[in-house]
């Protein structure tokens, strides 16, 4: 039985915030924003590359978290240097490369309301094996 993670929920205080971050300065495609019904607000961003989005807004339950609260969203990336150069260039607060053993690289930072990500690159997940 296969099963695929597709969607993240992800508690934000302001869904324009949050949408200008994820699409302007981490470059994600955004892939719904709607209003389905009154006070209901649904949008959902995917990272380039990836098969896993995720889903932000107003109205829902699933919205209901405490803004800030998720912690260490994973974006492997193929050259962390190039990607923490890139987001650096866009205005992201990208933290210092750190080296966590066997040549696993990672660089934290967070979005507007404290949510934390981090870019990871694992040596066997590069060039070609990306």
């Amino acid at each position: 039985m296969d099963m695929k993670l597709e969607l993240v929920p992800l508690p934000v205080s302001d869904v324009d915030a949050a949408k200008a971050f994820y699409a302007d300065s981490l470059g994600f495609t955004v892939d719904v924003d709607v209003t389905p019904a009154p006070g209901i607000r649904v949008v959902q961003v995917t990272p380039p590359g990836s098969s896993c989005s995720l889903g932000f807004g107003t109205g829902l339950p699933v919205y209901g978290g405490e803004p800030g609260s998720v912690r260490g969203l994973h974006l492997v990336v193929n050259d962390i240097e190039a990607a923490r150069a890139e987001l650096l260039g866009r205005g992201v607060d990208v933290g210092d490369i750190t080296d966590a053993g066997g040549g696993v690289l990672y660089a934290g930072l967070h979005d507007p309301d404290g949510n934390s990500l981090v870019l990871q690159q694992m040596p066997w997940r590069t060039g070609d094996a990306f």
